[in-house]
């Protein structure tokens, strides 16, 4: 379940160096259970959801927006096989949800929100040409010791020339 308030006071909570207390949810019932789970700050914070690109504020908290894109096709057979296996669901109602609810709202807000990526990664975890190009701006990342986050309190005073301006 996907609230953005708490998102974003998590995130500030953690940018700040203090530990958070995150729910836990049941995909099985659609609910969250009781119990939380602790996480600690970290010089390097994932954030991981198919809507965190849709909210502008918890974009600004972000030095680095990485989109995975994987096919659609492969989407739903990883959705089927996951779904059915762990969350005892059923294939006709794994499809009806998808076809009902998920692949709706994946066209109306998730897909519209990859244009706020700093990178799109075609192929997912596959593609690693973009994973070693994400693991090493993570490097210079932690080599610098400046606050978190980085692009909320300093944002750049003038827009950079673009390498493709004519001189």
């Amino acid at each position: 379940l996907y609230q953005p308030r708490p998102a974003r006071r998590s995130s500030r909570e953690l940018c700040a160096g203090r530990a958070i207390q995150l729910p836990v949810y049941s995909f099985a019932d659609y609910t969250r259970k009781p119990e939380t789970v602790t996480v600690e700050p970290a010089p390097v914070i994932l954030v991981d959801g198919i809507l965190i690109f849709a909210e502008p504020e918890l974009r600004d908290l972000m030095d680095i927006k990485i989109f995975v894109d994987v096919e659609a096709d492969i989407r739903l057979i990883r959705r089927i096989e996951r779904d059915t296996r762990e969350r005892g669901r059923t294939l006709s109602t794994t499809i009806f949800q998808y076809l009902d609810t998920v692949r709706p709202m994946d066209l109306e807000f998730v897909q519209p929100s990859r244009r706020y990526a700093d990178i799109i990664m075609p192929g997912g975890g596959q593609n690693r040409v973009a994973i070693e190009m994400v693991v090493a701006r993570l490097h210079t990342i932690l080599k610098t010791s400046r606050p978190c986050p980085s692009r909320s309190l300093s944002p750049p005073t003038a827009t950079p020339p673009s390498p493709w301006a004519r001189a």
